[in-house]
């Protein structure tokens, strides 16, 4: 039902519009009737009033000063203008102030009820649109309980949204009843719906513009509303500003006032933002960590130095409270060490990432900061447990498994690629399980494996050309077996030769 508003002086002509309004068959009720433009305003500015029928000429303020004033109260309502032939100048001036229709007094049934019905039409496409629009914001099962009766997009022309701030008291009472019901009360008589978005703990607030009366800027009442919030237990970072009559900036709104609070979030206290306000908007740089320090972290869980790595843990953690972090730097930090973990047991053919994700974001449900920290060392020290005893398992059940596989192979050129590909594990893990296990890195080992084929050989073939070892161990050439040959012992092929016959004559 939309709420209906005539502004007349006459009683008689008010009283006969009114009349015929009541006997159409349209969604449509007199909430409403003022007899000059003024009175009419107030009305406007405290109430849901969906379509405007006003006079031109009267007193105290005249049909085209209410229009002007009344569009910015309210960006959606539907304007139609009663006026006579000798008004026909007002009324083309009128028509610059988006006004829908105007009607000719004496107003007829017939033409009110075809200038209504159009009306009511643009009203439903309007609802249906914006209804749309929340869908891609609002959490499913809430979506799920909006009905296309409800009106409300067509007095929300303020955009609130509220998010629970991080590590605060208070979580069995986010709910969209309790909110409902505070913010009832902050708003007194203003309309406004508040809704569960499908961001956690995330609400968007639509409200009456009407609510900025009490208040000399949209910032002074986020900041009354964020304090009236925290004094029922409620502490939150809001963010919001005004929106025009485009209802298809919604979701574009929504996103951009979303962005600007993960921007600005901190760990301690709530704060306001009026995102529609330069001025309000000026804000420090986000401070982030540096370069240079997460790579410390990463290398110290690389290296499985897990005493290290708590201790510079707890550290960053006291920073981040003395410093009142931004809460992206926190996020991030989990996420690059979740990234780093994962990484790791992937190497080693186990598919943890999932899990880990899950269990890094248990760290963020906690009641306080403090229970976060504990939470945040006990999970990083499980992994590490879980990373040396899967490592020292698989590590040495991998190495055997890839020197048997070199020394069936060792006639091959074999690359640490090649054995990558055969085990599954990526080329850094190899080297690392290699070089844990024999202190040498993969060329290292490989070239000693063949060199000791190299001695075998020639001891046990004497008659062998050194053409032929070389070919038969995959060498690109003689010379360089010779060289890498004698690198290794110490002494050329020729001479190792020679040694051996001398030591073993027929």
């Amino acid at each position: 039902m939309y709420n209906v508003m005539i502004v007349e002086d006459s009683k008689p002509i008010l009283r006969n519009i009114r009349t015929h309004l009541d006997t159409l068959n349209l969604p449509l009720q007199v909430t409403a009737t003022a007899t000059n433009g003024e009175e009419a305003l107030a009305i406007i500015r405290q109430e849901p009033i969906h379509l405007l029928l006003t006079d031109i000429r009267m007193p105290k303020m005249d049909g085209l000063s209410l229009i002007e004033q009344a569009k910015l109260a309210n960006p959606y309502l539907k304007v139609v203008l009663i006026s006579g032939y000798s008004d026909f100048e007002y009324t083309r001036k009128a028509l610059n102030l988006q006004v829908f229709d105007y009607l000719l007094k004496p107003v007829e049934r017939e033409a009110l009820e075809e200038v209504m019905g159009r009306i009511v039409e643009q009203l439903d496409r309007l609802i249906s649109r914006s209804l749309q629009e929340l869908q891609e914001i609002v959490d499913p099962e809430c979506y799920a309980e909006l009905t296309f009766g409800e009106e409300f997009p067509l007095y929300s022309h303020m955009v609130i949204i509220l998010r629970k701030q991080p590590f605060s008291l208070g979580m069995d009472r986010w709910t969209s009843e309790t909110l409902e019901r505070s913010l009832a009360e902050f708003f007194r008589a203003q309309p406004c719906r508040v809704l569960l978005t499908q961001t956690s703990n995330q609400y968007i607030i639509l409200a009456n513009r009407g609510a900025l009366d009490w208040y000399s800027s949209m910032h002074e009442c986020l900041e009354s509303l964020r304090r009236h919030l925290y004094e029922e237990g409620l502490d939150g970072i809001i963010g919001g500003q005004l929106m025009s009559a485009d209802v298809d900036q919604l979701p574009e709104l929504y996103y951009r006032i979303t962005s600007i609070l993960t921007t600005q979030q901190r760990l301690k206290h709530g704060l306001v933002l009026d995102t529609g306000n330069p001025v309000s908007m000026a804000r420090s740089e986000t401070s982030c960590m540096d370069s240079l320090l997460e790579s410390t972290f990463v290398h110290m869980i690389q290296a499985c130095r897990k005493e290290a790595f708590a201790l510079k843990l707890s550290e960053l953690m006291n920073r981040w409270a003395e410093e009142n972090a931004h809460w992206t730097e926190i996020e991030r930090f989990v996420a690059l060490v979740v990234d780093t973990f994962a990484h790791l047991y992937e190497e080693r053919g186990s598919g943890m990432r999932l899990a880990l994700e899950l269990r890094a974001k248990q760290c963020f449900e906690v009641r306080t900061y403090e229970d976060f920290g504990r939470a945040l060392l006990e999970w990083t020290a499980q992994c590490f447990d879980m990373l040396h005893s899967q490592g020292r398992k698989s590590g040495e059940l991998l190495f055997e498994q890839i020197d048997e596989y070199v020394k069936t192979n060792r006639y091959a050129s074999l690359s640490i690629s090649d054995i990558s590909m055969k085990f599954h594990v990526s080329p850094s893990y190899i080297s690392r399980v290699i070089k844990q296990v024999t202190q040498r890195t993969f060329v290292q080992y490989y070239t000693e494996l063949r060199m000791k084929e190299a001695c075998r050989l020639m001891a046990s073939q004497p008659d062998m050309k050194f053409k032929e070892l070389s070919e038969l161990l995959s060498f690109s050439d003689q010379h360089y077996f010779s060289k890498v040959f004698k690198e290794y012992t110490g002494v050329s092929p020729t001479e190792y030769k020679e040694r051996l016959l001398s030591t073993n004559p027929e």
